[in-house]
Order: structure tokens, then sequence, then C-alpha cells
């Protein structure tokens, strides 16, 4: 082990071009790490946060119904897609209140209630659509590490979608 080090560390100094690459290869230091998974995965394996970045932690968030004065039945917040991307655009508007933006979220922990149309199962492909409308696109290309749990209800009898966030900024 300690011979490899050392024949690594003498390719470096002795091949300038070596050592460039992997200084090139290293984020810059102090920079908010995103560990990718193989594609076609749409989440991060990980993300390493550095010492003395700001981290705002969002408690979780649901949807606003579709018509304010309807707020009685399934329909008024509609289907999984549609309460997924009300539900990101509130944590959207959140992060902006604090100077903060959707490319700066690094991890999301969604609870998902089962669909009544579905038999009893979360529509984790509903959800997925509204989450890619927000996150690996050309407005935002970063990808979040992130949770998906089916739970038995959440705090409203209409609500099919809650969402954490935890955002991150280097200093």
């Amino acid at each position: 082990m300690i011979r490899s080090i050392l024949l690594s560390a003498a390719v470096l100094c002795a091949c300038p071009q070596a050592l460039a690459q992997v200084q090139a290869d290293q984020p810059p230091a102090g920079t908010v790490e995103r560990h990718l998974n193989p594609a076609p995965s749409i989440i991060l394996d990980s993300v390493t946060i550095p010492s003395g970045a700001e981290i705002l932690m969002l408690s979780g968030q649901i949807a606003d119904p579709i018509d304010p004065a309807s707020t009685n039945s399934l329909a008024a917040f509609g289907d999984t897609r549609t309460q997924t991307i009300s539900t990101l655009r509130k944590i959207e508007a959140a992060l902006g209140r604090r100077g903060y933006a959707l490319s700066d979220v690094v991890k999301l922990t969604v609870f998902v209630v089962a669909d009544p149309r579905l038999e009893g199962r979360m529509d984790f492909a509903g959800f997925n659509a509204g989450y890619r409308e927000f996150f690996g696109t050309a407005a935002n290309p970063n990808l979040v590490a992130r949770s998906t749990v089916q739970v038995a209800g959440l705090a409203g009898p209409h609500y099919l979608i809650e969402i954490e966030a935890i955002a991150a900024k280097a200093r």
C-alpha cells in the first residue's frame, strides 16, 4: 500500500500533466459535491457538503388546492403528479424567500399516500413525472439525493404528497 502511494506521488511529481489532470478532476475547494448514480438514475447516490457551507432545511410542504374555494375532495387537490408540481412550486417559493433556488436543493424526503385509483399503491410514476419538471432539466440540471416512501396518510385526507427539502450553499 505504502509502495503504491509513493509510486503515485513520484509519477505526479515527475509528470506535471498528470498532476494537472488530478487537480482538474477535483471539485473546487468548498463546493457542494454531487455524486451521481449510473444512468438512467434520476437521483444522486450522495452529496458532500463542505465544512462552513450554509444549510437550509425546509419543513414538509403539501399541495395547494387547484381551486382555493374547493378543498373537500381529492379532485380539489389533483392526482399525485399535480400535487407534486404544486408542492415543488411551494418549495421553490420558500427557497427563494431565503435566497436559495431549486438548484441548491441537495436532499428530498418524499412521503406519498396511496392513490385510491391504484388499489392501495402510491403513484410513483406520477411523482417522478412531476419531479422531472424541476430537477435534471435545462433550467436546473442538478439532481438530488432522495428518499421516497409510501405512508398510510398525511395531515389532511386529500393530500397524496408531502416533501421535505434540504438545500446547501458553499460560502
